[in-house]
């Protein structure tokens, strides 16, 4: 793990790091503040950038037991989920991000600077920067205009 200065974290906190390799897996920039009972699993690659607010209760995830798809890999439902082999994609939460209460991100989702993720929200695709995105799965409604200097409805 590479966790940044001033990085703030409340009770419960949970960082797993399990590379396959030795290597840093988990990047946590400057000035990051991770509420209570947050759950964050790398085995790949999780970046978190610079001055990210994480509500409580968040789980941040860049791997999943077994491969349901993706890349055409289809992991059986007769395998127990503890012996199905790992898959995994990077995750990337980019400056000034503010996640809420509850979300979930999932792996291979980069969310864009400045953008903010409603509560209960689980993210399965990128969110644009400057965003507000909320929901199951999560939705871009608003994108901030710098020219109105105010947040639009898309």
């Amino acid at each position: 793990m590479n966790l940044g200065k001033r990085l703030t974290t409340g009770v419960g906190c949970r960082l797993d790091a399990f590379p396959s390799e030795p290597k840093i897996v988990l990047h946590v920039g400057n000035d990051v503040q991770i509420n209570d009972y947050v759950h964050i699993a790398a085995i790949e690659s999780i970046t978190i950038k610079d001055r990210v607010l994480i509500a409580s209760k968040v789980f941040i995830t860049d791997h999943n037991h077994g491969s349901y798809g993706a890349n055409h890999i289809h992991t059986s439902p007769l395998v127990p989920p503890l012996e199905r082999a790992l898959s995994s994609s990077a995750v990337i939460v980019e400056e000034d991000v503010w996640i809420g209460e509850f979300v979930s991100i999932l792996p291979g989702v980069t969310i864009g600077k400045g953008s903010i993720v409603g509560t209960m929200s689980v993210v399965t695709k990128d969110i644009p920067p400057f965003s507000i995105a909320l929901g199951s799965p999560a939705k871009v409604i608003k994108q901030f205009d710098f020219e109105k200097n105010e947040w639009v409805r898309v």
